[in-house]
């Protein structure tokens, strides 16, 4: 809070964030937000939390859909240099679970009391709403939606 530059810059960010800028003419993918929604209903975990825990499983279970975006993340995020395209993949989602784990953000849902049941009745929401195809390029079905959660458990 002492240092202004600091939390100008902060505040800048989250400006350009929320207001949807740094996404233009690029496909947005807000099926992580809506997967923790539900988490946040069901648990009370708060979003920034939710989106720590999805967020790595969207990227295992869609890896090959969302391929080159990874290894474009893997190298430019976090510098990796490897030859194969896939252990460039592999880091950075590890990465990316190591630094949430180093904030003190636990990534599983065991960590946070949630099972089985809960990822039931998320499954069952999603149908009961027809939200049947979400995401970029609408991949995310309920039954995807389940995958994502078990990989997190």
């Amino acid at each position: 809070p002492s240092n202004y530059e600091a939390m100008a810059n902060l505040m800048w960010c989250s400006t350009m964030a929320l207001n949807g800028i740094i996404s233009a003419g690029v496909p947005g993918d807000w099926s992580v937000h809506n997967i923790g929604h539900e988490l946040t209903a069901f648990h009370d975990i708060d979003h920034a939390r939710t989106l720590a825990i999805i967020l790595p499983g969207i990227w295992q279970i869609f890896k090959y859909e969302k391929w080159e975006k990874l290894v474009q993340y893997g190298c430019r995020v976090w510098d990796i240099a490897k030859s194969e395209e896939e252990d460039i993949i592999d880091e950075a989602i590890n990465r990316t679970v190591a630094f949430f784990e180093s904030l003190g953000i636990p990534t599983r849902l065991g960590e946070y009391g949630v099972g089985e049941t809960t990822i039931e009745k998320i499954v069952d929401r999603f149908n009961k709403r027809k939200w049947l195809a979400f995401g970029d390029r609408e991949m995310v079905t309920p039954e995807k939606t389940r995958e994502v959660l078990e990989s997190r458990l």
